[in-house]
């Protein structure tokens, strides 16, 4: 018999039982819900990860739909639970979707949602704030200065490095690769070289046309080059972000022989997932070149991180928290519920999953359409005409 898992209930006479895992940032998305006689059920054990178990006795013998956490191990045993209780919707509150099964999911025909489109600017964001960090060596600077260390100036003081006409490294240039490459060229007028399967078009014409405003100023222009390779990326940059999808051809994509063709003053940045970078060869690489730095948000086996990182003054690490500005995770919660809502009404699927802004719109009804269905072509739904 599971054991019973304290909840939080909204609505409680609602026709459609709708669980969430965790509290979530924002109301609207409850409120949504609610507007669709949906019982919103949420979750409010003190348990920082639920176990299989604990989800399992949140679904009991009747829920419509579950919206979860990347933390959670959705594989058969959840999906099977969920399908008994007669449910046919999850989502993730999350552009990834490591932790779930989808074969699983489509097994018991259940629909899988995910919430792209929404996290771009702000992942790029903190990947830029990581790299002017580590080049300015700020978190060491403030633990000094906290430790009461600080007795007067010295010309040798956390010398950093200045990333004006440096050059920036991205590999992987889709949404989030190329918001990022754009505000460091803007922002600290670098120069871009990137590495993707496909041609990032955009990004170039937007690097050249920058380059020709500055040159028209006077000023020393920016310039792009489309590497041939990623060790291309690795070898010429100062700094690399890593953008990349996480599979068998990129798991351990930064490992101990693409670390040594790194310059000894480089600062590599990964805000994508961990298991890209080998953390046990980049902590043995930050203790033999102390230059060399890195700002990680993504851990190869998070929550934890790999014996010695932490002890590592010339890495900065934060716990996941790419996503974490009040807009997108509000929206992020929003766009999860919808996913869980349209399946229940038997809403159609949204024929782009990254032009989102239709259902962040506080100030209209969302699209009656599900925003984003991983899985909605091996279930057979249909396409949004709207």
């Amino acid at each position: 018999m599971a054991k019973p898992v304290s909840v939080e209930v909204w609505n409680p006479n609602g026709k459609y039982r709708v669980i969430s895992t965790k509290p979530m940032p924002g109301t609207r998305w409850i409120n949504l819900l609610i507007e669709q006689d949906c019982r919103v059920e949420i979750c409010t054990e003190k348990k920082t990860i639920l176990s299989v178990e604990d989800i399992i006795a949140l679904i009991g013998n009747k829920c419509d739909g579950v919206i979860g956490q990347l933390t959670e191990d959705w594989g058969d045993t959840l999906f099977a639970a969920l399908s008994r209780a007669g449910g046919k919707a999850f989502s993730n509150m999350a552009v990834g979707y490591n932790n779930v099964d989808v074969n699983a999911a489509n097994k018991y025909g259940v629909a899988v949602g995910n919430t792209p489109g929404v996290l771009t600017e702000t992942t790029a964001e903190l990947a830029a704030s990581l790299s002017l960090s580590a080049a300015r060596r700020i978190v060491e600077a403030d633990e000094f200065m906290r430790a009461g260390l600080y007795d007067g100036w010295l010309p040798h003081l956390f010398v950093g490095n200045l990333l004006k006409g440096q050059t920036v490294g991205v590999i992987g240039a889709g949404r989030i690769g190329s918001a990022y490459a754009r505000m460091m060229v803007e922002g600290f007028k670098m120069n871009l070289i990137y590495y993707d399967l496909y041609q990032a078009t955009r990004l170039e014409k937007f690097v050249t046309a920058y380059g020709e405003f500055l040159k028209s100023n006077g000023e020393q222009p920016v310039y792009w080059k489309r590497a041939s390779s990623m060790d291309e990326v690795l070898r010429e940059a100062d700094v690399i972000s890593l953008h990349p999808v996480l599979d068998k051809t990129t798991y351990h994509l930064i490992n101990k022989e693409r670390l040594a063709t790194m310059k000894k003053e480089a600062i590599l940045v990964n805000c994508s997932r961990g298991p890209v970078v080998d953390e046990v060869a980049l902590v043995e690489h930050l203790k033999q070149n102390p230059m060399f730095r890195v700002g990680l948000d993504v851990f190869e086996d998070e929550p934890f991180m790999k014996p010695g990182l932490a002890e590592m003054k010339n890495a900065i690490v934060v716990p996941h928290i790419a996503s974490a500005s009040k807009w997108t995770r509000e929206g992020m919660a929003t766009l999860a519920a919808l996913n869980v809502l349209g399946k229940i009404k038997g809403y159609p699927i949204w024929g782009d999953p990254n032009q989102v802004a239709p259902f962040l719109n506080e100030n209209a009804p969302p699209p009656a359409a599900c925003p984003s269905i991983v899985n909605a072509k091996a279930l057979g739904l249909p396409v949004s005409k709207l």
